[in-house]
């Protein structure tokens, strides 16, 4: 799954709830009490392992009038301990009937059902004996509502261009909403083949994993579409949609039919994507020397989508901001995020879909390994896009979130639905796609490419755990049987065993990937490498770095950190190989300056002890391009890093800062105002305004030649494109006079035409948030917003919409997206925190927050990245004990079931703390170093 900027969440019950429901029956041998008063036959969150599905055959007919639907579902089952108790998942869905048939005796008799809402499960009772290694059929009858959520099977709706409402149903099961929609063995190990039948109106179309084998015709105007039996995967794969959507379709070099499904009037805006998946399927094909297993590939986009995408096999469903794209209307960065989405959906394809996880507590082998692949990939098939310049930044996201007492390890032991919903966050995915990168490096691409692929067909249709993938990518030389995916070439093998005087990097005796990885995987965090350089010797030491007053969690922490470096002395990467807490290397001459984590390709920051820092600063004055972008960007990020932990001191990482009035490299120049924007967002939430003006003023002053060498045209590389965006933005939002004057010249013209000037996309961000400044203006905005069939039109005028100065109209924003109607409900926790960034109207963001509590986890529920992303974005740039009281005091007044404990509420209040310390210890250098260095200039507007 693909976040986009949220997610959807699947979850009725609290992490604090379901922890405690957890423990008392894990602990106690009594069993709970089923709906109807009986005693219920199993006391355990995980389903047992006395039987497993082997096929579903499942009927679904919705209807889209009622907003109901109805079911049978036959499951074929082998039996592997003798039993009369068959357990399985069901979520408010209402069981008719329920019967087991016996084929070898023919006969069938009635089951009983007793249901468990707490734990989302049913017990069918039989009669009879179900004996080991016999094989039998259960049959269930249902009926539910479809959901009014963004889970399990659910009502969405679009609007015409005309007015007109309608209405199709989609699904979303991960995690564990495919027992929402029919009952079934809800976890990923329990895979099954499954024949899935729809009955819709003539008016409709159905789509489902498959492709269709035949359409019958039923008495009443109904039809019932039958599919082909899908290949062996887990209940959250599976999916069906039943809409007016069309399509257009293409077949691959590799003979799969793709084919992209959108809304008619937004069909045309579907080339871009169905090009895109044709290129990526065959990269992935070609890449993991595996087939794709299914006959076709489906993209659809859906209206209503509370995550970016979802990888159903062979049925992938997108948010229509995902997927869609219109030439004249879509910028650099729609182009750059859908084609990464897409990358992310289709490497899904065989990294969880073929090969998945077994359990839900190593996520990250399905969703790290994806937006890992999505980098490889994208290199590759676009290259124009350079996709490689922004992994760092999800390095970069990853680490804030892994920096905290509250993160967590990327492999971390869960048991309920809440626990499952909050793995899906920046650790499984980014920090996940970081460490495999930095293994990637440490192997060799060509041996570590070896060793996924023989994953991939070593456990093809099966469930692994994180050793099973170390054991893949140990020994990538040496034939397992498999001689098709060993490693063919012989040079990365030689480099295997090879030391030079100066390294220490995979020798024979050191190669233990599963040794080292689990350093990574199994402990949380991330360690600072400090580096003195003393001559040719160079003394390293690693501890973890953690944002906390309490250092006892920093100790017992040990990492096998694979180093680069590079020198005045070479610039070719070095390597060595750290796996104790201190440890020394030796270089071959003396230098004037050396730097690690070459490019960062590793995950982990480095602080430098001596002249380290004042050296690298004085490069970057002199020569800057004397290091890689990447370089220079993590510099940037390392030094405000180390402030943060009383490494470095603010002045030193400012000094640093000074060479970015000659930078033009869209990483580092998007590092540098990521490390000084939230200065002065501080400082506008303690309404210091002097303050605050003269950090803008000195952004301004570091960026203004930049700035004013921008072009208002769509000219360019994708990062040019994407990096004048993002500067005239910020220019027109800091009220810079040359680009206000600008962007409300071209609004006035655009305004002038109703809308129907064709403005520059990249710039349209800038012209509309000056636009938006206006009741008239904003007013306008908001009516071309409704009448867009563009959807990233849409996207940029909400986006500017929120920076408006006219708080009123910001309330009205939030208050509209809740009632879901002018504003799509899945857009509010973005409307929600882009309004809590505004300096006119934060306090109405956090007051919107506590006064719809109740509502927001009803629409979003608890455990959900929705949620998280709500309470971190709005709270996260409070720096005072005032409002640190007010969050601990709202949060701590919540009753358990409404979410008292969530890791997002710890996650804010450590945020908070962190601002205190921030500003308690820097405030006066801050004052001082600005006074020193911004010269303020009276012309500019801040």
């Amino acid at each position: 799954m693909m976040r986009f900027v949220l997610f959807v969440n699947l979850v009725i019950l609290p992490t604090h709830l379901w922890a405690t429901v957890t423990q008392v029956n894990e602990e106690s041998t009594s069993f709970p009490t089923s709906s109807n008063g009986e005693p219920f036959p199993w006391n355990k969150m995980r389903l047992p392992d006395t039987v497993s599905p082997h096929h579903y055959n499942l009927l679904i007919h919705p209807n889209l009038t009622s907003l109901d639907f109805t079911g049978l579902v036959h499951i074929q089952i082998k039996v592997h301990q003798d039993t009369k108790t068959i357990i399985l998942h069901s979520k408010d869905i209402q069981i008719l009937n329920a019967r087991l048939i016996d084929p070898e005796r023919r006969q069938v008799q009635p089951l009983k059902v007793l249901e468990y809402p707490s734990y989302q499960q049913i017990a069918l009772i039989s009669h009879v004996l179900l004996k080991k290694d016999f094989g039998y059929e259960i049959q269930l009858k249902f009926a539910a509502n479809l959901s009014e959520s963004f889970h399990g099977f659910y009502k969405s709706t679009y609007r015409t261009s005309k007015g007109e409402v309608r209405v199709l149903a989609s699904t979303q099961f991960e995690p564990t909403s495919a027992r929402a929609a029919f009952p079934c063995f809800d976890e990923p190990a329990f895979k099954a083949n499954f024949s899935v039948q729809i009955r819709r109106e003539a008016k409709h179309i159905s789509l489902s994993n498959m492709p269709k084998l035949r359409t019958l015709e039923l008495p009443g105007g109904l039809f019932e579409d039958q599919f082909e039996e899908s290949v062996k995967m887990s209940t959250y794969l599976v999916a069906f949609i039943v809409s007016d959507f069309l399509s257009i379709s293409k077949t691959s070099l590799h003979g799969v039919q793709i084919s992209v499904y959108a809304v008619p009037e937004k069909i045309d805006q579907a080339e871009f994507a169905l090009d895109a998946a044709v290129r990526l399927l065959d990269f992935y094909e070609d890449y993991f020397d595996i087939h794709y297993p299914l006959p076709k590939q489906d993209l659809a986009a859906i209206p209503d989508f509370q995550s970016g995408a979802m990888e159903n096999w062979g049925l992938t469903t997108y948010r229509e901001s995902a997927l869609l794209f219109d030439p004249q209307k879509s910028s650099a960065s729609d182009k750059l995020g859908i084609t990464m989405v897409i990358a992310h959906e289709l490497a899904h394809q065989w990294f969880g879909n073929l090969v998945t996880m077994q359990w839900w507590n190593d996520l990250w082998l399905n969703e790290g390994f994806a937006k890992f692949m999505e980098f490889v990939s994208v290199n590759i098939t676009n290259p124009e896009l350079e996709v490689e310049d922004y992994f760092m930044a999800k390095c970069f996201e990853a680490m804030e979130v892994d920096a905290l007492s509250s993160s967590h390890p990327v492999s971390t032991p869960v048991e309920n639905p809440a626990q499952i919903q909050e793995m899906f966050d920046d650790v499984s995915y980014d920090k996940g796609a970081c460490i495999l990168n930095m293994l990637r490096e440490f192997l060799t691409p060509e041996a570590f490419k070896a060793g996924i692929v023989r994953y991939l067909k070593r456990y093809s249709y099966s469930n692994t755990v994180n050793s099973d993938l170390w054991e893949s990518l140990t020994n990538v030389c040496d034939s397992d049987g498999l001689d098709d995916t060993r490693l063919k070439g012989d040079e990365s093998c030689r480099r295997s065993g090879s030391s030079s005087a100066a390294s220490k990097w995979q020798s024979e005796d050191e190669l233990n990937v599963k040794e080292m990885m689990e350093t990574w995987t199994l402990q949380e965090g991330f360690p600072i490498i400090t580096v003195d350089v003393r001559g040719r010797e160079v003394r390293l030491s690693q501890e973890r770095y953690l944002k906390s007053d309490d250092h006892s969690q920093t100790s017992g922490f040990i990492w096998h950190v694979p180093l680069t470096y590079i020198s005045s002395d070479s610039t070719a990467v070095q390597r060595f190989l750290l796996k104790t807490k201190t440890d020394v290397l030796y270089l071959p001459e003396e230098v004037d300056w050396i730097k690690f984590n070459v490019d960062m390709s590793g995950y982990y920051i480095v602080h430098y002890e001596g002249s380290g820092w004042d050296d690298l600063i004085r490069l970057l004055k002199h020569d800057h391009t004397t290091l890689s972008s990447n370089d220079r960007a993590s510099l940037i990020n390392s030094a405000f890093q180390l402030v943060s932990v009383g490494k470095l001191p603010l002045d030193k990482a400012l000094d640093l800062t000074l060479y970015l009035s000659k930078e033009t490299e869209i990483m580092p120049v998007t590092q540098g105002f990521s490390e000084l924007v939230p200065l002065y967002k501080l400082m506008e939430k303690r309404e210091m305004v002097d303050l605050e003006n003269q950090m803008k003023g000195y952004i301004l002053q570091l960026f203004r030649n930049l700035i004013d060498q921008q072009s208002w045209t769509d000219d360019g590389s994708v990062s040019q494109r994407m990096l004048r965006s993002y500067l005239l933005l910020f220019a027109c939002v800091r009220g810079h006079p040359p680009c206000v004057s600008t962007a409300t010249q071209l609004f006035n013209q655009w305004r002038e035409s109703d809308g129907n000037m064709s403005l520059p996309n990249d710039v349209t961000m800038a012209v509309f948030s000056v636009g938006a400044r206006t009741e008239e203006g904003w007013d306008f905005l908001f009516e071309k917003y409704k009448e867009s069939m563009y959807i990233s039109m849409k996207s940029r005028i909400k986006m500017a919409l929120t920076t408006s100065p006219l708080d009123h109209k910001l309330k009205w924003m939030m208050e509209q997206s809740l009632v879901g109607e002018l504003l799509k409900t899945q857009d509010l926790p973005y409307v929600v925190t882009s309004v809590s960034k505004n300096p006119k109207a934060f306090k109405h963001a956090w007051d919107f927050v506590q006064a719809n509590w109740d509502s927001l986890i009803k629409k979003f529920d608890l455990g959900s990245h929705s949620i998280a992303h709500i309470v971190v974005g709005v709270t996260n740039q409070y720096s005072t004990r005032e409002m640190l009281a007010e969050v601990r005091g709202f949060f701590g007044s919540l009753r358990a079931e409404m979410g008292a404990e969530l890791r997002c509420i710890q996650q804010a209040v450590e945020n908070i703390e962190e601002n205190i310390r921030w500003m308690d210890k820097n405030l006066p250098l801050l004052q001082s170093w600005l006074h020193q260095h911004f010269y303020q200039d009276r012309n500019t507007e801040l």
